[in-house]
């Protein structure tokens, strides 16, 4: 899946039972991970074995690649532990996985120390943790590229240290980026924009000038993030003349989003529609999906043409068939909100949505599996899929699996302390009902000791927040506090909303299998 922008935590709970999430930053270099196996040697001995693995002729790859590994041949080696790691020519094993990567890896065949580390830096364990980064450390000397890209996002993770430490993802990403690695510098670049969190750290000045040299080294990825920035970025740094021709330049290259930031420029900027559409239309004819979902919109809604929703749902219709989960979701959204609903075509779109890793649609349809409109309620599916959505960030899923938690519902243990380890999550970011219901359990005492005084602070950024329930929360509460109290209950509330304190350890939401569907 591609880097998703993570929101930093608003929330400092001193309260040992509800941890929470520290600052987390992209997950790890899945774009080498998923080229790992195309970048295997093709001109030594085990070409063949990796042709054929490639082909999905796993019998035959095995068949191949066995007697070299016997040989030692660091290819066939990472080919076996690659079988072993994804389950294909041989039973799923990590152990086994592990064996011939630790292997591979010491005969210096690269793509298996990158697979070795991915899977030893999700692990729990440090001294596998620390094995990975010993590995990467090592690799880094002869491929400072790809490994210095690695060891810059686990340590934005906080996988290799105690706590997310952004100055030594930055010293790798630059290892990386001054070996060549494009991708790296645009991490730099992104980093510096607040995409990971890091308020503190935010200086567009500095990430606008890492895209510009990315820019300039002939990247159209990075022509197109400049052009947009420089229509529509921060104000002091624009200039529309330069946007355009960087614009322009990356459309040559065939990097077609740029269609899609002169598109936001019109609509959004010069709130121009029609200009906008055009741009839009410019972007669905290359192939572009989310100028064709923008035009979509702009055909539904009416937005700079004549309303015309068999178009645009024409246009989505298409997308979704090529699998989109962002198109199947707004087909799923049309059929359920139908005046004679169809669940049926809602149920299958809403899957295929879900199925393509999108929260917002598997926390629907973890609701649409517990609600029995399906027939009959499926507590299992639907706890399943609402944790993959509270997994994936999604606050509403979080809170959705905190209500389930907190009332032992749908076949789940009662917890209060995993309850209010996801309305936490879910509070921090934003999300309304989840920090009324975190101030509602602290003021009760519930799965932590009773502080009135945090839950007074809390019920009343809940009210900010739109929630016109935490009124009344916040006169029972405040009829508990003195005058010194009072004061500090004030405090607490601008403590939490400076987002200053120390971030509590990491404690992700709980997982759940999700349960196989027809």
């Amino acid at each position: 899946m591609s880097p998703r922008r993570i929101t930093p935590l608003l929330l400092f709970l001193a309260l040992s039972a509800f941890s929470t999430q520290s600052r987390a930053a992209i997950s790890l270099a899945q774009d080498a991970a998923n080229s790992a196996t195309a970048a295997t040697n093709l001109s030594g001995p085990a070409k063949e074995a990796v042709e054929a693995f490639q082909a999905g002729r796993y019998a035959k790859a095995i068949g191949l690649a066995q007697p070299l590994a016997e040989q030692g041949n660091a290819d066939a080696l990472y080919l076996m532990g690659f079988a072993y790691e994804t389950g294909k020519g041989f039973e799923a094993s990590r152990e086994k996985a592990l064996e011939f990567y630790r292997k591979a890896s010491a005969g210096k065949q690269n793509d298996a120390t990158y697979r070795l580390s991915f899977i030893l830096l999700a692990s729990d364990k440090e001294e596998e943790r620390n094995e990975a980064r010993t590995a990467l450390e090592k690799s880094a000397k002869d491929d400072p590229t790809v490994a210095g890209r690695i060891l810059g996002e686990a340590f934005l993770r906080g996988r290799l240290s105690p706590t997310a430490d952004p100055d030594k993802a930055i010293f790798w990403w630059n290892q990386a980026a001054d070996a060549g690695d494009i991708t790296s510098l645009l991490l730099i670049a992104r980093f510096y924009e607040g995409q990971f969190g890091f308020p503190e750290l935010k200086d567009n000045s500095k990430a606008f000038a890492i895209y510009g040299k990315a820019a300039g080294l002939g990247d159209f990825g990075a022509m197109a993030a400049l052009g947009s920035r420089l229509l529509g970025g921060d104000e002091k740094l624009r200039d529309e003349a330069k946007g355009r021709e960087w614009l322009k330049k990356a459309i040559e290259g065939k990097n077609y989003a740029a269609y899609l930031a002169l598109g936001d420029y019109e609509e959004n900027v010069k709130k121009d529609l029609k200009s906008a559409l055009k741009e839009y239309e410019r972007g669905k004819d290359a192939g572009q999906v989310d100028c064709t979902l923008r035009a979509a919109d702009f055909y539904i809604q009416g937005k700079g043409v004549e309303k015309d929703e068999t178009r645009g749902y024409a246009l989505l219709q298409k997308v979704a068939e090529s699998g989109n989960p962002i198109a199947n979701f707004k087909l799923a959204v049309k059929a359920f909100a139908a005046e004679k609903p169809d669940l049926l075509a809602g149920y299958k779109y809403i899957l295929a949505s879900a199925s393509g890793s999108l929260p917002e649609a598997q926390n629907e349809l973890g609701l649409l599996y517990l609600s029995g409109k399906l027939g009959a309620a499926d507590s299992a599916a639907g706890v399943a899929w609402l944790s993959r959505a509270a997994q994936g960030g999604n606050a509403q899923a979080q809170t959705n699996l905190a209500a389930l938690y907190e009332r032992g519902a749908a076949g789940l243990t009662q917890s209060i302390e995993t309850a209010g380890q996801l309305y936490t999550l879910a509070a921090n970011q934003g999300h309304g009902p989840s920090t009324l219901a975190l101030a509602r359990l602290v003021n009760e005492g519930l799965g932590t000791k009773a502080d009135p005084v945090k839950a007074w602070a809390l019920a009343a950024l809940a009210q900010e927040r739109g929630e016109k329930e935490a009124n009344t929360l916040l006169i029972e509460i405040s009829g508990k506090l003195d005058e010194a109290q009072k004061e500090a209950a004030k405090s607490e509330l601008q403590k939490i909303k400076s987002d200053k304190a120390p971030t509590p350890a990491a404690k992700p939401a709980p997982a759940v299998a999700p349960k196989k569907t027809k």
